[in-house]
This record gives C-alpha cells, structure tokens and sequence, in this order.
C-alpha cells in the first residue's frame, strides 16, 4: 500500500492535512481495516475505487467520507459502528475511512475539495 497525503483548504480554520494510506487491489480494499488499531489523527485509509464499506470484523467506529474522481467530498457518515455499520454511496469514487471524531476534528463537509500534496515531506505534523 502506497501513502498519499492530503490539503484541505478551510476559510474557517488553517489548511488540514491528511496521510491517507492508499488500497487498490481488491483484496486490499476488502481488508481495509479490519483487525487493525485505531488509527492516529490526521491518518486515513483510502479505498479506491470504491462506493460502499461494511464493519464485518472491526474492532473501533470510523468515519467514512465519500469522494468523487476530483476529490471532491460527497457524504460523510460519522462514527459508522464496528459489527453492525455498512455504508453506500453511489457514484463515488473512493473512500477515506479514518477512526470515528476525524471527519469533525478536520472540519470536512460535503462539498469540500480534497487537494493532493504527494511531494509533501513526512516531518511534520499531519492533521
């Protein structure tokens, strides 16, 4: 799995960024993050493509935030339950899941604009 790293420009709030871990390959993407640890802030799992995520095997909630090929946001669902959750989207792209509180910590909303920065240095901090 490759990193890509993220900007979101906020006029409310200072730029955000985002490592998103990247899963394309199919098995990737149904593993997702499954049996995993939470996350830290500021890091996500990307899936893509992809439109719709279930919780089999979860362990934490996430927040799962749909886009579209131009990394545009189109629905975000907070703090989707481990076991029980399943999400769709249709006509999405791609996935961000990220532990449950990113999405709001983050400031992000339907509509949003996600920028790519994959020259970005990894010092730093992310988030």
């Amino acid at each position: 799995m490759g990193k890509t790293y993220l900007q979101l420009q906020n006029d409310a709030k200072p730029a955000a960024f985002l490592q998103a871990e990247t899963a394309r390959t199919f098995w990737q993407r149904f593993r997702g993050l499954m049996l995993r640890s939470p996350l830290p802030p500021g890091h996500a799992l990307l899936l893509a493509p992809c439109a719709s995520v279930h919780m089999c095997w979860m362990r934490f909630a996430l927040d799962i935030v749909y886009l579209d090929k131009d990394w545009k946001i189109l629905k975000i669902v907070p703090g989707l339950r481990p076991w029980l959750g399943l999400s769709a989207c249709p006509g999405a792209w791609g996935v961000l899941e990220m532990t449950a509180g990113e999405a709001e910590r983050l400031g992000l909303a339907p509509g949003q604009i996600l920028h790519s920065i994959n020259n970005r240095q990894e010092s730093g901090r992310i988030g």
